[in-house]
């Protein structure tokens, strides 16, 4: 069997090691089809998250297949899945409040637990949901980072003909694009790398801009902050207009908010984590059914596993749309 770890920062390492166990109890034993590199997974690579654990099996965008599964498993063998990659307690204040997204035990598939990047793995079927037959792979990939946009989106009321403001276009921002684009709104994408722009344009009648392309005037109703950096949240305040909303999805460390403008503007800042399991991933389940929904332009390109460190760049270049390692070929290795 093929795994794939981060050694240690900017270090991977395919390994191949013996068969995964018979799954036990609840568990359920996934051949992993494909799976999708995410910016995090770019960030435990290079060492950016102070709270991975090295060495670790990378990966929490999955789909695949089960080929077995334990006594207390309620999974038919054969069926196709998709996977939570955040583990949850069940016990803690948090989770009685139903927000699993937030518990305070949590841990993450491919930072500080092993993630799924294997021909075969072993997981708890608590984490794993049947996906329907009319989605293909290579949509069911994007189950679980679109799950995080559906999640952001419940913050607010996205209408038809609102003003949409989407700050930062990596997959995140692509697929906020893509989910306001199809929900009505009069969408406007901004990136400093127009590679990400010239992808978003073609999602379908989106506006796109370059940062200092956009006029100090205008504002929008709703304005999803995805690129995580300073100057990016800062900006996105800004874009709100008085009695708007800002929603931050990227992970910027710190920025400096005009309480000022915040205040007299009434403007409303919302921080939107993962996802609500399984709700966000029906409902992205369902948004990836609609053939109207259009997403296919978001991902770039399909990898071989043995083909991982060229995927790797291609993900960190900055200049592709979501990557994604293939493991079909992975028995004849």
């Amino acid at each position: 069997m093929i795994e794939l770890y981060v050694k240690k920062p900017n270090e991977l390492e395919l390994r191949h090691n013996n068969s995964v166990p018979a799954p036990k109890g609840d568990e359920v034993k996934i051949q992993l089809v494909y799976g999708g590199i995410c910016g995090s997974d770019l960030s435990v690579y290079k060492g950016k998250l102070p709270y991975a654990k090295y060495p670790v099996r990378a990966g929490h965008e999955l789909v695949g297949v089960i080929v077995e599964k334990g006594e207390q498993a309620s999974f038919k063998i054969g069926t196709r899945c998709v996977v939570l990659p955040n583990t949850f307690c069940g016990v803690c204040d948090q989770c009685q409040k139903g927000l699993t997204n937030i518990c305070r035990n949590k841990k993450s598939l491919g930072v500080n637990i092993d993630g799924g990047f294997a021909q075969e793995f072993n997981i708890s079927s608590k984490y794993v949901l049947a996906v329907p037959d009319d989605l293909p792979n290579k949509k069911a990939v994007l189950v679980e980072p679109l799950a995080v946009i559906v999640h952001a989106f419940k913050k607010v009321n996205v209408e038809k003909k609102m003003k949409v403001a989407v700050v930062g276009c990596g997959n995140e921002g692509m697929l906020a694009a893509a989910l306001a684009h199809y929900l009505g709104a009069k969408v406007t994408a901004i990136d400093i790398n127009q590679h990400k722009l010239d992808l978003v344009r073609e999602i379908g009648d989106i506006s796109v801009f370059l940062p200092h392309e956009i006029e100090s005037l205008e504002t929008f109703d709703v304005v999803f902050e995805a690129a995580g950096t300073k100057v990016s949240v800062e900006s996105a305040v800004k874009l709100a207009k008085p009695g708007g909303a800002v929603v931050l999805i990227g992970l910027a460390q710190e920025a400096n908010f005009p309480i000022v403008h915040i205040v007299r503007s009434e403007i409303t800042i919302y921080g939107s984590i993962i996802y609500q399991f399984p709700d966000d991933y029906l409902q992205a389940i369902e948004y990836l059914r609609d053939p109207e929904f259009s997403v296919e332009q978001i991902v770039s390109k399909i990898f071989s596993i043995t083909d991982y460190k060229e995927a790797y760049e291609t993900a960190a270049s900055g200049n592709a749309g979501k990557v994604i390692l293939s493991f079909k070929e992975a028995e004849k290795l």
